[in-house]
């Protein structure tokens, strides 16, 4: 197989850089929605200069370049070894490079390793087997501040009223975002999963995130939920960076898995408007980034 550590470093050059344009033109539809002159849109002024300045200089949007997470598909007879060493290759490089800020620290010891590299850990590397020949590198930095405001309920939640129905999610859920405030980097994007166990509904709270805006489940009522979600939590009136205005959330996003009887998770993972995703598609000789 081929050596695609300079691609990787291109994967994740961008993504700390540049925002996908889907999440662009959701800020900038947002600041539209406040007032002239408002500390509302003054704050979405700033997070658009800053997106201009940060792809036009290579430098990363936000200095907490967050937790890379990556989800690798890859073909049949690829080595997820040698996939793995090009990935953790690219990002020592890319923190050599400033494109990311060295963030793995040792939560033992409290040692900073300085090149992004944290054990088996860090990054986070999922792999997934698929048919065909492409193979497909999604990129995610989630950033430590909206990663302190994600929750994970186990309903029924008797303090909130909610029940273990699509209803007592609805609940939570704006529980949540009201809890996060601005604290979270607001907008925010909410990446919610309804069932699996703790572990696997809080994976999967971000994996779904990896998607574009505007992307609605296939089942129709949680499609209709996301659409709710995303509205009222804009009629809080939070607003941008917690100063109040029409948005507070940009998009919600929502995965249902199966349970056991036993338990009800519902687990929120909370992405800041530094929206951070990007990915590469390989086909034979030919790189794509999307």
């Amino acid at each position: 197989m081929r050596d695609l550590t300079n691609e990787i470093l291109e994967l994740i050059r961008r993504t700390s850089s540049s925002l996908p344009p889907d999440v662009e033109q959701r800020l900038r539809e947002a600041i539209e929605k406040e007032e002239p002159n408002s500390a509302a849109r003054g704050a979405f002024e700033t997070i658009l200069k800053n997106v201009e300045l940060s792809r036009a200089q290579s430098t990363p949007i936000c200095q907490d370049t967050g937790t890379p997470i990556f989800n690798v598909h890859y073909p049949l007879g690829w080595s997820t070894l040698k996939l793995k060493a090009q990935i953790r290759a690219a990002l020592a490089d890319a923190t050599k490079k400033s494109y990311m800020r060295p963030n793995a620290v040792d939560a033992i010891y409290d040692k900073n390793t300085g090149n992004n590299l944290g054990g088996d850990d860090f990054p986070y590397i999922h792999f997934e087997e698929t048919e065909g020949d492409e193979l497909v590198i999604e990129l995610m930095l989630k950033g430590g501040g909206c990663e302190n405001v994600g929750r994970q309920y186990s309903l029924p939640d008797n303090a909130l009223g909610a029940g273990r129905d699509l209803a007592g999610v609805r609940k939570v859920v704006l529980d949540a975002v009201q809890k996060a405030q601005g604290q979270g980097c607001a907008p925010g994007i909410l990446g919610v999963s309804i069932g699996g166990d703790r572990g696997t509904s809080y994976v999967k709270s971000k994996e779904v995130l990896l998607s574009e805006m505007g992307t609605r489940n296939a089942d129709p009522k949680l499609a209709a939920l996301e659409e709710r979600l995303t509205s009222e939590a804009n009629e809080m009136g939070i607003g941008p960076m917690g100063f109040g205005g029409k948005t507070t959330v940009l998009d919600t996003k929502i995965v249902g898995l199966s349970r056991l009887p036993a338990s009800y998770y519902v687990s929120v993972s909370y992405m800041c408007w530094a929206y951070r995703r990007r990915k590469m598609t390989v086909k034979g000789e030919e790189v794509i980034y999307d």
